[in-house]
């Protein structure tokens, strides 16, 4: 059906981009412009991703870097398959919670190389990637083709960006959990000589950056864990005390897997496995898909009432059960199961609120990338370094920051998530797809901790139940229950577009609502591109961020 709004929306045509042969959706132009050209010289889906992350590796490195983690969804034409990939670190051998206890402290630090205690796994995401596209994708290109463009940005320079200079300003302020004031190292990386934070549309150079990159390219992804670059993350780890050797970068693997899997409403709602959150992400389909979406009214109180409430049910399973799967028996069967969803469905009242969340971990920054190309193929990519400029650790004249993925895991014992060697974290990264017919309807995501099920579920709904456009759905007001960007309440922020009666309308319902600002990047970066009868895709990118739908 066609939607009724309850509220104005900034749409232009123009921000519908349309294409026959590919298109690349990131939250920065820079970064969907590479994708578009590796697109146009003849590369894969895979491809234009790489390309775009690693250019998202410099432009946005307050959200990703070659130092942090990804996760990827990709759907292979050919053979008609979608398979997982799963970039993310685990934590180093020497890490226990023991170790932490005696160094003082009750939880895994947010800053700092004890932050950084899992080994960065993009790179080899990259790489795994690649070779899929090589061996089933038939890629013409090479490896270093992809990482030209990221280098040149880095040498040459680029624009500093509203969203970059926003973090920067952040974590220069001196405010307590953000502040980098006290890492000399980082602030050489990104601050002015006189010690400025860039300004929004002043030059940023990162000549260590474009040298890694170069060498990356010329000796290939094994340089990052077992070459020059492996080296420098080890030098910065014996310098600031931290715990990552040279055998847990060796050792490590990105690993395939098979998606998870949801009915919505006739079309298959896909995200990778655990340790990543789409667990959560497709519980909230799930219980959605037990009720009429429709029938409560896009924009109204009812409507956002209940997609509070149902991600209130996953995230209390997702907070129970959510780990690396290596280290836990985690139920996902039955958690996706219809007779679990009527169950969580059956406890939502729809005059009253269950409560107030229990803690839940710190959101972080990340990005989402879509990308499609002329044969069908099709990547949703999640990259993230978690908090602003994650640890603050710079690999040793790399110009790179580590992630600081490592302060999501517990110290308590017996917990779930509990920091344990060689174990992956609970990971908020969520990339989705929507399949019909076995075939990509729907390929979005976005970024915002634990606003990502949340705006999944905002844009599978908005468009499958009211039939809106992506730019429409992308640009519609959001709310987020819970935390992002390290936000510390777990209350439901609505963007101020949201009438007056129906906050008023939810906070009667026992909600603590919180208004915030239009178009806050609080609400993530989200992005989607949908295919329309004929083969014809449809993109849209995020007002919030600085990103672009490119069309080939």
């Amino acid at each position: 059906m066609q939607a009724s709004h309850r509220y104005s929306l900034t749409l232009s045509t123009a921000s519908n981009p349309l294409s026959l042969r590919g298109m690349v959706t990131s939250p920065h132009y820079l970064a969907s412009q590479a994708g578009r050209d590796i697109l146009r010289a003849g590369g894969t889906a895979v491809d234009a991703a790489i390309a775009a992350a690693a250019v998202l590796s410099v432009v946005y490195p307050h959200m990703c870097g070659i130092g942090g983690d990804n996760f990827w969804l990709i759907y292979d034409a050919a053979s008609q398959q979608m398979r997982a990939l799963n970039g993310s670190g685990r934590a180093a051998r020497a890490a226990s919670a023991g170790l932490y206890a005696e160094r003082g402290h009750k939880a895994v630090p947010t800053r700092g190389a004890l932050a950084a205690v899992t080994v960065p796994g993009a790179v080899s995401g990259w790489a795994a990637a690649f070779d899929h596209s090589k061996k089933h994708m038939a890629s013409p290109l090479a490896w270093g083709d992809l990482l030209e463009s990221a280098r040149e940005h880095a040498e040459s320079g680029f624009a500093v960006s509203h969203s970059l200079a926003g973090s920067l300003t952040l974590v220069s302020s001196g405010k307590p959990n953000y502040s980098l004031n006290d890492c000399p190292e980082f602030r050489e990386l990104f601050f002015t000589p006189e010690g400025h934070a860039p300004t929004f549309a002043s030059v940023l150079r990162q000549p260590h950056l474009a040298r890694t990159l170069g060498r990356l390219a010329a000796e290939g992804p094994e340089d990052f864990y077992c070459g020059v670059t492996a080296r420098a993350i080890v030098a910065a780890m014996q310098r600031h005390g931290g715990l990552l050797s040279q055998e847990d970068l060796s050792s490590h693997t990105a690993d395939w897997a098979e998606p998870l899997r949801v009915d919505y409403r006739g079309y298959t709602a896909c995200t990778p496995p655990p340790n990543c959150q789409g667990l959560a992400t497709l519980e909230i389909l799930n219980i959605l898909n037990q009720m009429d979406v429709e029938a409560l009214g896009e924009g109204t109180a009812d409507y956002y009432h209940v997609m509070a409430e149902a991600t209130r049910e996953a995230f209390i399973d997702r907070q129970h059960y959510l780990t690396d799967p290596d280290f836990a028996d985690i139920p996902t069967a039955r958690l996706l199961s219809p007779a679990h969803a009527r169950q969580q469905a059956a406890r939502i009242r729809m005059d009253k609120s269950a409560g107030p969340l229990p803690p839940l971990p710190p959101g972080g920054d990340t990005i989402w990338l879509g990308v499609v190309d002329a044969a069908g193929n099709a990547v949703s990519l999640i990259q993230s370094i978690y908090h602003e400029f994650g640890s603050g650790i710079v690999a040793h004249d790399a110009g790179f920051v580590l992630q600081n993925r490592g302060c999501a895991f517990a110290l308590e014992p017996g917990h779930v998530n509990s920091l344990q060697p060689g174990k992956r974290t609970l990971h908020t990264l969520t990339p989705a797809m929507l399949l019909k017919d076995g075939r990509p309807h729907l390929v979005y995501g976005s970024m915002g901790g634990d606003g990502q099920p949340q705006t999944i579920a905002a844009m599978t709904t908005r468009m499958v139940d009211f039939g809106m456009e992506p730019q429409d759905a992308v640009n519609a007001p959001r709310w987020l229950l819970g935390r992002s960007w390290g936000a510390e309440s777990n209350d439901l922020k609505l963007e101020g577009r949201i009438p007056e009666d129906v906050a008023r309308d939810l906070e009667q319902r026992g909600h603590a609502v919180r208004r915030i600002a239009d178009f806050t990047e609080m609400m993530g970066h989200a992005g989607a591109i949908m295919r329309r009868p004929g083969d014809v895709w449809q993109g849209a990118t995020d007002p919030r961020g600085d990103g672009q739908a490119a069309a080939l």
